[in-house]
């Protein structure tokens, strides 16, 4: 086959004639395709001609051999660069579409093309600068694969390739090394892109690369799926390889990870991440990369072959206990199936049970136990021993020695007490030592023990006789003859004598020299219990001295005696100030211990502070006056630690200290006073990680104050400090959505502190209308009004938002709710519908707050297109600013076009909504639609720049750009695009529509623009009006500016224009008849020729109306010399002074305002 290659179309052709997706269809296509993976040539041409056909077809086996070869072609084959690339290009359309096939297969197969589609089109776009809208497609199916990558729903093979791709963008967009001398040719980065490039910014690509390597780490942090975990691991060799500036970070990660996530996998799957993160960091120690974290990665595989051996251990006893519970189910048979009154028969019992141990002798008298592995073996040992309580194991092995004919082991008699304990229960002491030999002896561990100084003196020599058999013999000799062995010894009424009654000095001094021993000792106490993994010696000696400390408390009580009565209750008091005086001492100083070391001390404290707690409420319970110490002394440990972060360097706590949030979680009570310290920590910068991981923690794993440490939480989302806010928001919109009941109480709070924007009736209008008219006071609000009093409000909120609103306010009521939209796009209908109840500057504050949430969403998103068709009445101004958004930089689609088109044939809406997308009409619309927008024109700068950039992208010969309403590039289809002289014939017919003002506005505009309307488009203009039946009012005004502009087209105005408007009796129409007089003067004197035919009426009025016409119009009518009598004529109408008052002034026309802007 590789010798001779098949022709490609021939065999094409025969694959598709066959029935498709059949066996010989498959055969076929398989043919070809090994013989164009050994003659690659002919690849080009048929993945062009082909890929188009798969785009929006169903799941066949064409599609996917034609897919498959498009990837092999551009990922796999021995193109050469230039192919590939071209190859690329022509494909990425298609690829783009794919994205979306519902068949996973297709689309993981689209996102490896892709990985691969990405760096070779940006080689080219980076030199190319003419390609944006291949860029902007090449952009959104990152965000689409990128979306893949971060969804926990999908496919684990598309989940995969999302995850290649990231990797691959994260390579693409960062710095190559710096070296000229190292550079790859064949690695392209970010740093090949130009400075001024016009649609790729460098800096923007960069910090996107980072801001996806911080997801990728984050996701080999929390991701619970082991194959995403090793494709993250197997794809940063390259990284490292090729971007050693980030080296540390990958190192860093790698030996901080640990297998938390994976809680509940299969222990197989721990070890493969295990073993590949293993790998790496061996990989990189080797690597020129890795001298610098030799001793970090030596440590961290240290410590994770500690992990895996533990692991290892775990899962062999797992195994273990899986194989004994099978030995013992084995064991258990299940009941005869017989009759109840044959089982009734001894005989046939026996007969049973002595052919069923025959039977299981048999087989296990047959068996071969050396074919057991020893792992099993002893398995089933231990298995089969713990099956068997004590006695019954003893009886067995009493049987089988007996059946041997070995002497009986006595059976084993309870430990015995100690001599003096045994001689006062009544016990013979000769009994006892004879029994000592039969006694079981567990093995003790010595460091377990806790051995006082006097036992230290005469223990060892005890335990010497034990081992040594001694004990016995040694007890014979010291035991006297003359004690009777029946001696009675009772122990029911014993009791301890009471114990010295100390002085208070020395009281205090006893424990004051307890509680240093136990301090100056508790390092070696910490090592010892370090090395033995038991925290009980510890724990005694914590729980002794915290007893010490808050039980070992008597308080005095008052002489019964009614005489000294109040004297007893003085000194009572007295020793009662004197007793809290000393405890609260006691107390300070084991305060000022555990504060010194506050970590390692953490368990110390929560001891303390639970017996505090405890013993408050049992002393309470007895006695009313007891003074509580359980919340004084939690806020002097509270306020001590707060002391110690405010001494740390730079005032900044350590973020890996987690002891604080421990203590806090270990309390049985946490007063509101603590939840308002962790509000005032979460407020400074410095110390904002300890108040909000704690927050944090309480929510989650203390329901008991969730309500109230939430509460606070969602109180900082509206704090004026924007890194406070921000904190707080990130950290409660992870419970969202699904977390309940966290995610009901976030969502209402930011729906109430949204409603905190909408009109409320004012007080002063509240206050006339009275209690008794409350219910018509609710009649007559508005919807979406609310009482005050229903209104939510937290500490950093002002009672009343001051209007006009500022945008920093603003932003503190809906940050939280914008965050939680992008996650819930349904709150969009909530900020829709209260924007309509909003005052006008809370309206502009959110029109310009809501640009990221709009970008982040997309053009594409659903929600948004639905609400700007269904938006409610009184939110079309923000349905507008989402639409500005949308076409801000890029053209709109063809559904957002066509949604706009729907929307104000349906409504009557704002003309501006036509401004973005007017462009993109064909020219029966733009004439439609196009006196709207020109109606918007009021004289103020900023639609004047809005209509001007309208006229430009609707023009035959439109400019770069779109201004700063959009970005549209120029139209191909130019005859669906107005001439200069149909906008301008426009503006005149539609100037009743348009608003005479607006018009004469919209007409300056296209005066200025010079390199549009030039003076041939004018003459066109004003001659195509002229032929018009009905002259428009603007025309003669037009046509002023366009000589006043133009001297070159005063000849036509002269000689052609003013005599067709003489033939049409211009005089008729009053405005229009203003135009003609003021035009006639700005041209004189050409313009005499032309007045000469008008009749003499108007010829006489025209004179009477502009004076100082009649000088030239005589001295015209003189050098002329024609017919005397006309002369005569027209001389009897000049007159001759040349300033006779007018016989009539004209009363004003509107025209004349309209010509009062004309230049004279």
């Amino acid at each position: 086959m590789a010798g001779n290659p098949l022709d490609p179309l021939q065999a094409l052709s025969a694959a598709l004639a066959v029935p498709a997706d059949s066996k010989e269809q498959a055969e076929l296509l398989a043919a070809l395709r090994e013989s164009l993976e050994a003659h690659p040539s002919p690849i080009p041409i048929l993945c062009t001609t082909l890929i188009r056909t798969v785009s929006g077809a169903g799941e066949s086996l064409l599609k996917r051999w034609v897919l498959d070869l498009l990837h092999f072609a551009i990922c796999r084959s021995s193109l050469s660069l230039e192919v590939r690339s071209q190859l690329a290009t022509q494909s990425v359309d298609t690829l783009a579409s794919l994205l979306n096939d519902p068949s996973v297969r297709t689309v993981k197969v689209v996102i490896q093309c892709l990985t691969t589609v990405y760096p070779l089109l940006f080689r080219i776009l980076c030199s190319n600068r003419t390609q944006r809208q291949q860029w902007d497609l090449l952009s959104q199916c990152k965000t689409r694969i990128l979306d893949f990558a971060r969804s926990p729903t999908t496919n684990t093979g598309v989940k995969l390739s999302a995850v290649k791709f990231v990797q691959k963008v994260i390579l693409l967009q960062t710095r190559g090394i710096s070296d000229p001398r190292l550079q790859n040719k064949n690695d392209p980065n970010i740093a090949n892109v130009p400075v001024d490039h016009p649609f790729i910014s460098a800096s923007a690509l960069e910090a996107e690369g980072m801001k996806l390597l911080e997801s990728v780490i984050t996701m080999l942090y929390t991701s619970q799926e082991p194959d995403v975990l090793t494709a993250i691991v197997n794809s940063w060799s390259t990284l490292i390889k090729q971007r050693p500036s980030l080296v540390h970070l990958v190192v860093s990660s790698l030996t901080s990870w640990t297998p938390v996530s994976l809680a509940g996998q299969p222990a197989s799957a721990i070890k493969s991440v295990e073993k590949s993160i293993r790998i790496l960091l061996v990989h990189i120690s080797r690597g020129p990369h890795g001298s610098a974290f030799g001793a970090q990665i030596n440590e961290a595989l240290a410590v994770q072959a500690q992990r895996m051996e533990r692991a290892s251990a775990e899962e062999k006893a797992r195994k273990a206990a899986v194989a004994a519970a099978a030995t013992e189910a084995t064991r258990k048979r299940p009941p005869p199936a017989v009759p109840l009154e044959e089982q009734t028969d001894p005989k046939r019992l026996k007969a049973e049970v002595d052919s069923a141990a025959a039977n299981s002798a048999a087989f296990l008298a047959a068996f071969d136990f050396t074919t057991l592995p020893i792992e099993l073996v002893t398995d089933l040992i231990v298995a089969n021993l713990q099956a068997f309580s004590e006695p019954a194991l003893m009886n067995l092995v009493q049987s089988y020695r007996q059946s041997r004919g070995l002497p009986s082991v006595p059976p084993a008699k309870p430990p015995q007490p100690p001599d003096s304990v045994a001689r006062t229960e009544g016990t013979p002491v000769s009994d006892a030592v004879a029994g000592a030999e039969t006694v079981k002896k567990e093995p003790v561990d010595p460091l377990k023990m806790d051995i006082d100084e006097e036992e230290v003196e005469y223990e060892p020599d005890k335990l010497n006789l034990e081992l040594s058999g001694e004990e016995a013999v040694a007890n014979e000799d010291i035991i006297p003859v003359d004690i009777p062995d029946d001696l009675p010894f009772d122990l029911s009424d014993f009791k301890l004598p009471s114990p010295k009654d100390l002085p208070a000095n020395e009281r205090i001094a006893l424990m004051r020299g307890a509680a240093a021993r136990i301090w100056d000792g508790a390092e070696d106490l910490r090592h010892a219990t370090s090395a033995t993994g038991s925290q009980t010696a510890s724990d005694m000696w914590m729980l002794l001295i915290v007893r010490m400390i808050t039980r070992a408390v008597v308080l005095p009580k008052p002489s019964g005696s009614p005489q000294n009565e109040a004297e007893s209750t003085d000194a009572a008091d007295t020793q009662l100030t004197a007793l809290y005086s000393r405890q609260d001492a006691l107390r300070q100083t084991l305060c000022e211990y555990i504060m010194n070391d506050f970590p390692a001390r953490l368990r110390l404290a929560i001891t303390w502070m639970n017996e505090e707690w405890y013993n408050d409420r049992i002393r309470s319970s007895a006695d009313p006056n007891w003074r509580p110490n359980y919340e004084s002394w939690l806020n002097q440990l509270v306020s001590t630690y707060q002391t110690i972060l405010e001494g740390k360097v730079d005032g900044k706590p350590d973020n890996k200290d987690k002891a604080f949030s421990r203590f806090l979680l270990d309390l049985p009570d946490v007063p509101s006073d603590v939840l308002d310290m962790l509000r005032d920590l979460s407020v400074e910068a410095e110390k904002m990680h300890v108040g909000f991981t704690t927050l944090r923690d309480i929510v989650l794993e203390r329901p008991s104050l969730r309500a109230e440490a939430l509460r606070v939480l969602l109180d900082l989302t509206t704090h004026p400090d924007s890194v406070t806010r921000r904190a707080a928001i990130n950290t409660v919109r992870r419970w969202v959505p699904g977390a309940e009941p966290l995610d009901s109480m976030i969502r209402d709070f930011a729906l109430q502190i949204l409603r905190r924007l909408q009109k409320r009736p004012s007080q002063e209008s509240k206050g006339s209308n009275g209690q008794a008219n409350g219910e018509a006071e609710d009649d007559n609000m508005e919807d979406g009004q609310l009482p005050p009093e229903e209104l939510i409000q937290t500490p950093y909120l002002s009672d009343d938002i001051q209007l006009p609103a500022e945008k920093s306010h603003v932003l503190q009521h809906v940050e939280l709710l914008f965050a939680l939209s992008v996650k819930i796009p349904e709150f969009l209908d909530e900020i829709f519908a209260s924007y309509s109840q909003m005052d006008v500057s809370v309206q502009e504050a959110i029109q310009s707050l809501i640009t990221a949430l709009v970008k982040s969403l997309g053009s594409n998103n659903g929600k948004l297109l639905t609400l700007m068709r269904t938006c409610p009445r009184g939110s079309e101004s923000l349905a507008l600013r989402v639409l500005t958004i949308f076409t801000e930089h890029g053209r709109p689609s063809s559904q957002l076009v066509a949604l706009v088109k729907g929307l104000i044939s349906e409504r009557d809406l704002d003309a501006r909504f036509l401004i973005p997308i007017i462009a993109e009409m064909d020219k029966g619309d733009i004439l439609r639609h196009l006196p709207r927008v020109v109606s918007i024109l009021n004289g103020q700068p900023e639609p004047k720049n809005l209509v001007r950039s309208v006229f430009s992208s609707v023009v035959t010969t439109p400019p770069q750009t779109f201004g700063s309403v959009t970005s549209n590039l120029p139209r191909v289809r130019q005859s669906e695009l107005l001439t200069p002289a149909e906008l301008m014939v426009l503006l005149h017919e539609a100037e009743k529509e348009i608003g005479l003002k607006s018009a004469i506005e919209a007409i300056g505009i296209c005066f200025s623009m010079t390199d549009v309307f030039r003076s041939e488009i004018l003459a066109v203009v004003m001659q195509q009006i002229v032929d018009e039946p009905v002259l428009p009012v603007l025309f003669l005004r037009t046509v002023i500016q366009a000589v006043t502009t133009y001297k070159s087209l005063v000849p036509f105005v002269s000689t052609t224009l003013l005599s067709r408007l003489i033939t049409k009796k211009i005089w008729q129409n009053p405005h229009l008849w203003e135009g003609f007089i003021r035009c006639a003067k700005v041209i004189a004197p050409a313009s005499f020729g032309a007045l000469l035919q008008l009749p003499k009426e108007q010829l006489r009025e025209l004179v009477d109306k502009q004076p100082s016409l009649k000088s030239g119009l005589r001295d015209y009518v003189t050098k002329k010399a024609g017919n005397k009598a006309r002369v005569a004529g027209f001389l009897d109408i000049f007159g001759d002074d040349d300033n006779m008052p007018s016989s009539a002034s004209s009363p004003a026309t509107p025209v004349d305002a309209v010509m009062a802007a004309t230049p004279a």
